[in-house]
């Protein structure tokens, strides 16, 4: 697929090489040399440099021939104009928009194609803010992901000692958990994927991913840990963005305070925000984290623009007594590094967004897909079309699919019906398929598995 991605920033960058991997055809367009120079050097990629929003800048890369432009510049104006142009000169199929601005956000009539024609909204911010909150729904959670509309959940967590789970077989949960639906996807241990069968003995500190209705979310986690208390005292450093729509959406039924460096945006949010302490200083100031009592702190945010203070700041709360820290980091060598010591959570903003996107880029009729483990893993959720003459799939018993290596089928959805996996189970047409990839090579494979022609016997 030709895929043109307009901003080589943090976003594009990513996207580019989390989609070159993939043996896509990719050309990013920026105004930085410097950017460009960088990604041309380690990446098989075209670049082009100028405006992303000119017709000839757009003519010289291509966008022509694009499948899909994706425009991820700093500028929402620039992102919108590039849509625009793609759409009314080259006639370009799908086009993706980062919008950041919540006033552009609130307008549906503007984004049209009478109006400004993106096909596919982006708003990483938004996006991240939604990851925290989930996280807040359920806590202790690593990380959740919403498939089928909702109705079903992936769960990471780690194992604790103490865990009705822990050292036991997995065959065993249904002993456990009679009456709940659910499904270990994967388990990693000590950074290894290991796929999971009946006689696989879950271990303290593993990660576990599990699927589980939203009804069944709790009581799964409950039997891989103890269980945790809501999160009601919260402290987030960082008032950019991310932190404000944090606090939005918590300050109604949470004790929030805010800690901003910028004084000119303590005001502005001052302002904005009802119920909310907001504090003029740095998270990283072992003083002032005193003098709030981060000790009586249920969960420390650090959402700052700054992956070394987000660091800090976190490491010097859970010192100080916070009881637990989530930490926002941009450089992926940072989330190897840190997650599983004295941070408990580290979310990666560009891999959040990737997984925005993905479903408009894979082939086949996929409806949800996420970018896990710093994109070595992916969970898909995708719809078997066809019959038993043109499927793979329509037809076939799940146990009598020979699905590539390191991909598990967790979850059936069939109208309002969930069917976790069973291996005497058949999969009809239109049924929803929930996989997860502990290798993200295999997609290819997958994609295949899912193609309908009238030729397959």
């Amino acid at each position: 697929m030709k895929i043109l991605i307009l901003g080589a920033g943090q976003i594009g960058s990513n996207l580019a090489e989390h989609l070159v991997q993939e043996g896509h055809d990719i050309t990013v367009v920026d105004t930085a040399y410097a950017l460009l120079d960088e990604l041309s050097t380690s990446l098989d990629i075209r670049t082009v440099a100028g405006k992303a929003s000119h017709p000839s800048v757009l003519r010289d890369a291509g966008c022509d021939d694009t499948d899909i432009l994706i425009a991820v510049t700093n500028s929402d104006e620039i992102n919108m104009l590039a849509c625009e142009v793609a759409n009314a000169i080259f006639r370009t199929p799908t086009k993706v928009a980062r919008i950041r601005d919540k006033d552009y956000l609130g307008q549906e009539a503007l984004f049209s194609s009478k109006a400004i024609p993106v096909d596919v909204i982006i708003s990483p911010e938004q996006l991240v803010t939604d990851s925290i909150y989930r996280l807040f729904e359920y806590p202790g959670a690593l990380q959740v992901l919403d498939f089928a509309d909702g109705r079903v959940q992936l769960v990471a967590v780690k194992a604790i000692e103490g865990g009705p789970l822990i050292n036991k077989e997995l065959a065993t949960i249904g002993q456990h958990l009679p009456d709940v639906k659910t499904r270990v996807a994967a388990i990693y241990r000590q950074g290894a994927a290991i796929i999971p069968h009946g006689d696989t003995v879950i271990e303290e500190d593993d990660e576990v991913f599990f699927l589980a209705s939203r009804q069944d979310t709790r009581t799964v986690m409950q039997e891989l840990g103890k269980a945790e208390q809501g999160y009601r005292r919260v402290v987030i450093a960082g008032g950019g963005n991310v932190g404000e729509r944090l606090a939005e959406k918590l300050e109604g039924s949470h004790q929030v305070k805010i800690i901003e460096a910028n004084e000119t945006r303590c005001h502005y949010l001052a302002e904005r925000l009802s119920r909310a302490v907001v504090l003029h200083g740095r998270a990283t100031r072992k003083r002032l984290l005193e003098e709030e009592n981060i000790e009586d702190c249920d969960i420390f945010c650090a959402l700052t623009n700054s992956d070394e203070d987000n660091i800090m700041s976190s490491l010097l709360a859970k010192r100080l007594g916070a009881h637990k820290v989530l930490t926002l980091i941009t450089d992926p060598a940072y989330v190897e590094l840190i997650q599983g010591g004295d941070i408990d959570v580290a979310l990666s903003p560009q891999q959040i967004t990737i997984g925005s996107i993905l479903a408009y880029i894979r082939r086949g009729d996929m409806t949800r897909a996420y970018s896990l483990r710093r994109g070595a893993a992916e969970a898909i959720e995708a719809v078997a079309h066809g019959d038993a003459r043109s499927s793979r799939l329509v037809g076939c018993r799940l146990d009598d699919l020979k699905m590539p290596e390191g991909v598990t089928i967790g979850a059936i959805i069939r109208g309002d019906e969930v069917i976790m996996e069973h291996h005497d189970a058949s999969i009809e047409p239109d049924d929803h398929l929930i996989l997860f990839l502990t290798d993200k090579r295999r997609l290819h494979d997958v994609e295949r598995l899912f193609q309908v022609g009238v030729s397959y016997f």
